[in-house]
């Protein structure tokens, strides 16, 4: 099948797929859910982040027809029936088409307590009645030392079962923790905006909590299972919070040229869903995040960025996977790496969205989100599985075992 974009045939659906050498289940992107052939098995009623969780049961966000699109206005569980679970939107009160209501002004990301990044990892499920939900989310607040002017202030929740926030982290109240240069500091001041809309200087879009891991059991206390992995796409940071104190306590980013190790690494840019690969799944430990390129990040002004806003270029994106102590890069997906081809690097390149999962069996499922493509790679960076969505854009993916969703027969699964 072809749907046709500007006037070109594009290609959709299942064009790869070596059953016997996947990890074989449900793939849930936006709101569809579809098997490994590609059959939509069913639409959920959200908007672009949907989680399946054991028993059918699937939590998202719902959005409201009003500006500031990207703010979620609850957060809803149902189960396969579609009855709701649970429900949260006590974030902050807004207006809507003169109206005031309340909103959870949720965005970009979420985890269910029990299931650290919200993806499959053996032993580690998700709590489906009962809990804490994990929110990033978003209030307006005024910070005249970082901006004038109102800023988007992305912020962290914690909300237990009842619907009460357990705990918050604000990101404009850890500024002087994320190390800016004077000139990114002034890059990032010169960018707001006296009565505009809020001023997105951060910009997260994912939030997870790290979970067992390898460093916290050797006495690292960086890594303590509660504390929580966070990343800022526009500042080309990521970051472990103390869940106890609030505090940085171990970074990468914004500047990826101060160290050997660093500069080893490379410069993660505009990067999406960095977390840390859960334990029992192959490279349990080590951070796994959709490196975007494209540009972002703060600092001198050169020609590609006259104000020094989005001073960070590189027209390729890549999937790293890297080790959080030593900083060795562990692993790599780039169309760079798997051709060898320098020129045809841009072949794989999501300058927005994105997001990369670690499976049970070592490979890797990727969404290429700019262009609606998912795939799973091998550890040789052989895809074994490729789709094509028609809606030609994708947020996010994960692929969740058949057992999660006893009310549908486990597909026939046919090689292409």
């Amino acid at each position: 099948m072809a749907q046709r974009v500007t006037g070109v045939p594009r290609p959709v659906g299942v064009s790869v797929y070596h059953s016997d050498r996947c990890w074989n289940g449900y793939t849930i992107y936006g709101s569809r859910l579809i098997d490994m052939n590609g059959g939509l098995l069913r639409s959920f009623d959200f908007s672009q982040l949907v989680k399946v969780m054991p028993g059918g049961h699937v939590l998202g966000d719902k959005r409201y027809n009003g500006p500031r699109m990207e703010r979620g206005r609850e957060m809803v569980q149902v189960d396969w029936e579609g009855n709701v679970v649970w429900r949260y939107d006590r974030t902050e009160q807004i207006e809507v088409d003169g109206k005031t209501i309340w909103s959870a002004k949720q965005h970009h990301d979420f985890e269910r307590e029990g299931s650290p990044t919200g993806y499959y990892a053996p032993g580690l499920d998700p709590i489906v009645e009962g809990g804490n939900t994990l929110i990033l989310a978003a209030r307006e607040v005024e910070r005249p030392h970082i901006a004038p002017g109102v800023l988007h202030g992305d912020c962290i929740l914690e909300v237990s079962w009842e619907g009460e926030v357990t705990w918050e982290w604000q990101s404009v109240d850890h500024f002087d923790e994320m190390d800016f240069s004077e000139e990114a500091k002034n890059a990032i001041y010169r960018g707001g905006r006296v009565g505009a809309d809020p001023y997105d200087w951060v910009h997260s879009n994912s939030v997870s909590y790290l979970g067992p891991n390898p460093w916290y059991d050797a006495g690292d206390e960086r890594f303590h299972p509660e504390n929580l992995i966070w990343d800022g796409r526009h500042t080309n940071t990521t970051a472990i919070i103390s869940k106890e104190t609030g505090e940085m306590v171990w970074k990468v980013g914004p500047d990826y040229s101060l160290t050997p190790e660093l500069r080893a690494l490379g410069w993660i840019i505009g990067q999406h869903h960095a977390h840390m690969i859960p334990k029992g799944l192959p490279g349990e430990g080590h951070i796994l995040v959709f490196d975007n390129g494209g540009a972002a990040g703060y600092g001198a002004p050169n020609p590609g960025a006259p104000t020094g806003r989005m001073n960070a270029l590189r027209d390729y994106s890549r999937v790293v996977e890297f080790n959080p102590v030593t900083l060795e890069l562990v692993w790599e997906y780039s169309a760079l790496k798997a051709d060898g081809d320098r020129v045809r690097a841009g072949r794989f390149y999501s300058r927005p969205w994105s997001s990369a999962q670690r499976l049970p069996n070592g490979n890797t499922l990727i969404c290429e989100g700019a262009g609606g493509r998912l795939f799973e790679v091998t550890p040789e960076l052989e895809i074994v599985w490729e789709y094509i969505s028609p809606r030609e854009t994708c947020y996010r993916a994960y692929r969740v075992p058949y057992e999660w969703i006893p009310q549908l027969d486990p597909p026939e699964e046919r090689s292409v």
